[in-house]
Formats: structure tokens, sequence, C-alpha cells
């Protein structure tokens, strides 16, 4: 298994315990919640069970559909064949009953896959779940429940952060982020595809670290032509990607869809006031749901804009997915089936790789403190845009706040080739670190750094970045 080591080890620490143990592990559908916990626990699951999709049943008939699917998952697993549950309360009691019958003493581990699946309306399904736990699971020492899910507003609404039965009963909680740059290295070279770190990097902008995407990578073919097989042939496996994302994993996917396709139209974010103003919503209870879930998931940050104040929190998408999606394949006619190979060089993909660079570095974050030295350091990461009607317009692509009295003011390079430092660029540069340090404290010492693919050409202009941080950078191991 590729990366997930420290997630590994916190599962196989929790199998050793002696102790009741109720595990929720949620995150990005797609990210490899389920292969984490098959993979982890091969040859070790007493119970594993995973729910019908919402999408592939009638609503009328979705209940009856999961408790016949939850029987026959029992029989599978051993238990004597008995009536069938009417209720959920009858099906873990089912449940409870088998995992008694075979009980040798042995640590027991019971998997149930897109737990918020089983939740469907007026099916009772928390009360009994809060019954299997509360009156029974959580008294058997070598008992291990582990659930997972893809909708994160439903696992920590009704599991992690629970008011009602089930509060403070999870015992442990893992969030499963996408790969980092070095994780995809991995995957790829697993995987026999032959990608340089450059078009690695290219397919973090495309697919975000999402290993099922990863996944349809051929060896034998180039990145682009790869990204043609994906998005644009006559029948491409991603085309309806999008729309799956949200419409499997929340109550209101038109709702969330609308708050990221806002968020995608400016790369710094929205602030609440805004979002609900431009969307002509209400701000209240399922707003910050809808907000929190996609933070949990990965799509979306919360940040405070350098200079701004706390109440001033904008939202920025920064799912590479949903950001390529927009730009390219929504509304967009699919009639060229080698669309990416033949507009590699055209500038609307160009600007989207300049953008697309500055998501991998906000997502990257820990990587780069890592180079400059600051990983011990606490720090604040941001972006910065500021527009007087006195000065011209100035954007700061990522700032690093330290408490060690320096900021980093980051500039953020794609390019093919080293970077090379104009005089005319370095007089922006100049005039942007003298506008930084007027709105800092004056203990506040500022240093420009690159973050770009290759490197620096060496000129006379090139020593004003006191650092310089390249791909491999990027590529380093999270410690």
């Amino acid at each position: 298994m590729i990366g997930r080591e420290q997630e590994v080890k916190e599962l196989n620490k929790l199998y050793n315990k002696n102790k009741a143990e109720l595990v929720a592990i949620y995150g990005r559908r797609r990210v490899g919640k389920t292969y984490l916990v098959d993979e982890t626990f091969s040859g070790r699951l007493t119970f594993r069970h995973a729910a019908l999709s919402p999408a592939d049943e009638e609503a009328k008939g979705l209940l009856q559909a999961q408790l016949e699917h939850f029987y026959n998952s029992l029989l599978f697993h051993g238990m004597e064949k008995t009536e069938k549950p009417k209720s959920w309360l009858e099906a873990f009691f089912l449940l409870e009953k088998h995992l008694q019958d075979i009980d040798d003493g042995s640590r027991q581990v019971v998997f149930l896959d897109e737990l918020p699946w089983l939740d469907t309306p007026q099916s009772g399904f928390i009360r009994a779940f809060e019954g299997f736990w509360n009156n029974w699971g959580c008294h058997r020492k070598n008992l291990m429940v582990i659930v997972c899910g893809s909708a994160n507003s439903w696992i920590l609404d009704k599991l992690i952060n629970n008011h009602g039965g089930l509060y403070d009963r999870v015992t442990y909680e893992i969030k499963l982020s996408p790969f980092t740059l070095h994780e995809c290295e991995e995957f790829y070279k697993e995987n026999n595809v032959l990608f340089s770190r450059y078009d690695i990097v290219q397919s973090y902008m495309v697919f975000g670290g999402i290993p099922y995407y990863m996944g349809y990578m051929d060896g034998e073919k180039s990145f682009a032509q790869n990204v043609d097989q994906v998005f644009f042939a006559k029948k491409p496996k991603l085309l309806n990607e999008f729309d799956r994302l949200f419409d499997s994993v929340f109550v209101s996917p038109e709702a969330v869809k609308s708050i990221v396709r806002l968020l995608y139209t400016r790369n710094a974010g929205f602030t609440r006031r805004e979002i609900t103003e431009k969307l002509k919503i209400t701000d209240g209870g399922r707003l910050s749901g809808n907000l929190n879930a996609l933070i949990a998931s990965d799509f979306i940050i919360k940040y405070v804009p350098f200079g701004f104040k706390k109440r001033e929190e904008h939202y920025k998408l920064i799912d590479p997915f949903c950001i390529f999606y927009l730009r390219f394949i929504n509304l967009q006619p699919n009639n060229n089936p080698k669309f990416w190979q033949q507009n590699t060089t055209e500038q609307s993909v160009v600007i989207w790789r300049g953008f697309a660079f500055e998501n991998v570095c906000f997502n990257h974050v820990d990587q780069i403190k890592d180079a400059l030295g600051i990983s011990g350091v606490i720090t604040t990461n941001s972006a910065w845009s500021k527009r007087d009607d006195d000065e011209e317009g100035m954007q700061i692509d990522l700032i690093l706040g330290r408490n060690d009295n320096v900021i980093n003011m980051c500039e953020i390079k794609f390019y093919s080739e080293d970077f090379v430092v104009t005089k005319a660029y370095y007089k922006t540069l100049m005039h942007r670190q003298e506008v930084l340090a007027k709105a800092v404290s004056r203990k506040m010492v500022v240093h420009s750094t690159l973050i770009t693919t290759n490197g620096i050409t060496k000129n006379e202009y090139s020593g004003i970045f006191t650092n310089v941080l390249t791909l491999d950078d990027l590529f380093r191991q999270s410690r």
C-alpha cells in the first residue's frame, strides 16, 4: 500500500488495545478509505458490510433493500439463517448475537462501510446504532468497530460531534487526505507509470492526489494522451464525476455545487457574507454544515487573507479536480478527443497551470516549511491582494507569517525552464516588499521566496530572492 503509513500505524495500535474502540474514518469520495481498511485488516475482519448507494434504489424501497443487504452480509459471514430483520433494531440485534456466538476471545473487527447511506429517512438507524454501541458494543473489550463514509457532514454531525446518545462515543477519528506529491510519485512507480516530476505535478493539478483517478493513468501513454483518454475521448471515464462527487454524499448536492462553482470564480475566495449575497441564500446552519463538510473533504479551505481581521475569513476552492473540471469540462462541447494534446501550449492552459500550481503549493505548505527549515516554527499561511486608489493593484501568491519575526513573501511560478528575473520584475518585487513591510510590525523581516519548477537563472537581479524552492522541495516526504 502506497502512503498511509501513519494511518496504518494508528489502526494497528488501536487493534492491539484491550478495549472497545469505535473508529470513524472520513474523507473525500475516492480518496481510499475503504482500501485503507481492507488492506490494513486483510484476513482480520470479523464482519464487513458496505451500504447500498441511495442513488441506485428508489427512495420508497431503500430501507428494506438496506436491511436485506445487511442480512445477506451476516449470512455471508457465517450467521445461521433466521427471520429477516424488519428494522435496524432487529438488524443490530442479529449482529450482536452473531458476534457473541463466534466469540473466542480474540479481537473482533467490524467494518461498516459508507455508514451514512444506511441512515435513510425515517429508518431509525441512528437510534439503533446508538443502542448497539451504548448497550452492547462499548462493553466488549475485544470489539473494534470501524465506520467510514464520504458524506462527511453526516460523519461529523451524527457521530463525531453528536450531542445525543453518541456524544463522545467515537474513540478515534481519522481524516484521510489526498496523496502528497511524494506519494503520487510512489503510486505511479508502483503502477509502472513513468512520469517526470514535471508531469506528476501536472497530474496533481488535474486529479489532486486522488488515487482512484490516478489509477486510470496508462504507462504506455504520455500524460497529455492520458488526460484526453480520461476527459475528452468519445466515452471519457470521468465525464460525470463532478456531479457524482456531490450527488452521492450531500443531502442538498445542488446547494453545495453552487458554492463550489462560486468559489471557483475567484482565486482568493469569498467571505461568508459574500457567499450568501451572491448565491442569495440565508446565513444559517445549513450553510455552516455545507461549508464544514467541504472543508472536511479537502474541497475548500478557510483562511484569513493577510491584513484582514478574523471575522473576514475567506473560503477558497483548492480541490484540483473541481477546478480543472469547471475550467475545461463544464459547459464545453466534447467534440475533440485530442483536445489536451492539441492545446497544451494555448494561453488558457498556460494561465490555468499558473493558478493550479498555486493550489499545489497551498496543499504542500508542510513541505515548503520543511525546505525552509522552519518546520518547528508556528506559521500562518495566506494570500494577499491589495488595491488602493493611490496604488497599483498588487497580489502575493502565498505569505507565510512566522512567529520568529520573519515573513516569507512567496512568488509561485510554473515554468518548463529556469525562471529568469528581469529588471521590470525585480522592480515589481521591490515594490511588493516595501508595501508588505509597511503593513507589518517593524520587527518583522520580509524574505522574498521563489517557488518554481526547475530553479532560477543567476543574474544581477536574482539575488532579490532570499530562498529558491523547486519541485524537489515540494516532493519531500511528510514527516
